[in-house]
C-alpha cells in the first residue's frame, strides 16, 4: 500500500480568489468558502494544516436570505458582564455590518480548534465592489 507523502505548508502554492456575493444564498456562500479556507479542494488537504488559499468576497451587503431568516435569526454577543446580552436581528445587522454576517457563517463552519483563527485571517470581506487585492491577482471564483 502506498502512503501519500506529508506537505509542508510552504510546499503548497497558496493563491488568491474573488467571489461576488450579489444575489447569493449566504449559507451556500459560507460553505462554498469555508471549503477553500481548509483547503479541501487541494488533492494536498491535510486536517491539521492550514493548507488553504485566501478569499476574498465583495458586495457583501448585497447577499440574500431565504425564507423569514431576515426577521427571526438573531446573533447574540455578550461583554461577560450581568445582564449585558446583545441581541442583533440579521435585518440590522445586514444595514450595519454586512462583512460580519458573511465571517460570522463561514466561521460556524470550519474547524472548531486552533486552526480556525488562522483561517479566518485568509477571509477577506468587503461591503461593495472594491478591493485593495488587485496586486495578489485574485482568481474570478463563480459560486451558484
Amino acid at each position: 500500500m502506498k502512503m501519500t507523502r506529508p506537505y509542508k505548508p510552504e510546499e503548497v502554492e497558496v493563491k488568491w480568489y474573488l467571489v461576488d456575493a450579489e444575489g447569493k444564498t449566504l449559507g451556500r456562500l459560507a460553505s462554498e468558502i469555508a471549503k477553500i479556507l481548509m483547503g479541501k479542494h487541494k488533492p494536498q488537504y491535510s486536517p491539521n494544516m492550514v493548507l488553504g488559499d485566501f478569499v476574498v468576497v465583495i458586495n457583501a451587503d448585497k447577499i440574500k436570505v431565504t425564507g423569514k431568516k431576515l426577521t427571526q435569526k438573531i446573533y447574540y454577543r455578550h461583554s461577560g458582564y450581568l445582564g449585558n446580552l446583545k441581541a442583533i436581528p440579521l435585518k440590522l445587522m445586514l444595514e450595519k455590518h454586512p462583512e460580519r454576517v458573511i465571517q460570522l457563517a463561514v466561521r460556524g463552519m470550519l474547524p472548531k480548534n486552533k486552526l480556525r483563527k488562522r483561517m479566518m485571517k485568509r477571509l477577506k470581506v468587503y461591503r461593495g465592489p472594491e478591493h485593495p487585492h488587485q496586486a495578489q491577482k485574485p482568481i474570478k471564483l463563480e459560486i451558484k
